[in-house]
């Protein structure tokens, strides 16, 4: 289950720019807005050091990462969610995806056109997050249309369920409350919702700032960042910054070159493996291991999901005709250093059904179907 991540902006804030270097491709990253029409997408493997240590301890023939697939969302402007620009298109692109990276210019430069003519990280956010707002009570009032009939007249049961809820959404929206920032619901009506509405607000959402290559080391001094830290604070989410030129000569350099400039900059690692972090604490997503001589693999799974959820990521079959999986995690491996050791030490577990998968678990599922 790779997770789908969506990035958006403005025009010429930076996202083609974060995108080639997150993909190492070459997406046109020219000085004028929709420079990117269709949505450029890119694969990308995981950073992960135990699918790294475990790949030298088995000496596989494959080696694969969990991935992430990024999606390069042409700039936005005002009146998108009217069809503005090329809105409807964006718009229908970011409703595909998991989770939403929104692009935020934090830097001065009279060389890079800003669509606003002005820098202001404030605006901007309010600009993209105003358009989702608008494209979400679109879809709403649509749907309430649908409903208000039956839940008014005919009292049907499930209509005035619906209508509840829809009515919650469109009260927050109308006052420029993301649909993900909606307290009156519950956990019930949320699941009602993310089944059934596709909204762009509800989808999780990191900031990245976009700052100066010069800022990099003193980036909490400078008041274009401080306002976009001060938005996702209110909005109880998190703002990486990153410098997108930056990222993009860290793409172009070898592994050992990269970590060399890494710390000529006084940090372990780059922004982007930050943002893929975020990404996946955001999500609740975590990593099982399957290990062999064949193949080590990194998977993605949701926190709290069962074994055979687990086993049914890797394949279907596996979920249907799931026995039992046999698990130990991956600190008792770099501990024990050999999986008979783990045997020994009895600390190889047989688990059934009910068993909840942990982070860092190394499974072998048995199956019949």
């Amino acid at each position: 289950m790779a997770l789908k991540v969506g990035i958006v902006g403005l025009p010429n804030v930076g996202k083609s720019t974060l995108f080639n270097a997150i993909t190492l491709s070459q997406v046109e990253a020219a000085n004028y807005p929709f420079a990117t029409i269709n949505p450029n997408t890119g694969v990308v493997g995981v950073p992960d050091p135990r699918l790294n240590f475990l790949s030298k301890a088995f000496s596989p023939q494959k080696t694969i990462p969990a991935t992430v697939e990024f999606v390069d969302i042409a700039g936005l402007v005002k009146g998108a969610s009217k069809g503005e620009g090329l809105g409807n298109k964006f718009l229908a692109h970011i409703r595909e995806c998991d989770a939403i990276i929104e692009v935020v210019r934090a830097f001065e430069s009279s060389e890079i056109i800003h669509v606003e003519n002005s820098v202001d990280p404030k605006r901007d956010i309010e600009i993209i997050n105003f358009e989702l707002i608008m494209a979400d009570i679109e879809t709403l009032n649509k749907r309430r249309t649908k409903v208000e009939t039956k839940a008014r007249v005919n009292k049907d049961k499930d209509a005035m369920y619906e209508l509840e809820i829809v009515d919650i959404l469109l009260e927050a929206l109308n006052q420029e409350i993301p649909a993900r920032l909606v307290k009156k619901l519950n956990n019930t009506q949320l699941e009602f919702v993310l089944k059934n509405y596709f909204l762009l607000t509800i989808k999780p959402l990191i900031y990245i700032a976009n700052i100066a290559d010069d800022d990099y080391q003193t980036y909490q001094e400078n008041p274009l960042y401080l306002a976009v830290e001060n938005v996702a604070k209110k909005e109880n989410t998190i703002v990486v910054p990153v410098s997108c030129a930056i990222e993009q000569e860290l793409s172009l350099l070898e592994q050992s070159e990269r970590h060399e400039y890494l710390e000529s900059l006084g940090v372990s690692e780059s922004g982007l493996d930050k943002v893929i972090k975020v990404a996946y604490n955001l999500l609740g997503l975590q990593t099982f291991f399957t290990v062999g001589k064949d193949e080590v693999k990194a998977w993605t799974f949701i926190k709290g999901m069962t074994a055979p959820q687990c086993a049914g990521v890797i394949h279907t079959d596996f979920l249907r005709g799931f026995i039992k999986a046999e698990v130990y995690h991956y600190n008792d491996y770099v501990a024990l250093k050999s999986e008979q050791a783990i045997k020994d030490a009895g600390k190889l577990k047989i688990e059934g059904k009910d068993y909840i998968v942990k982070d860092g678990d190394i499974m072998f599922f048995r199956f019949n179907v």
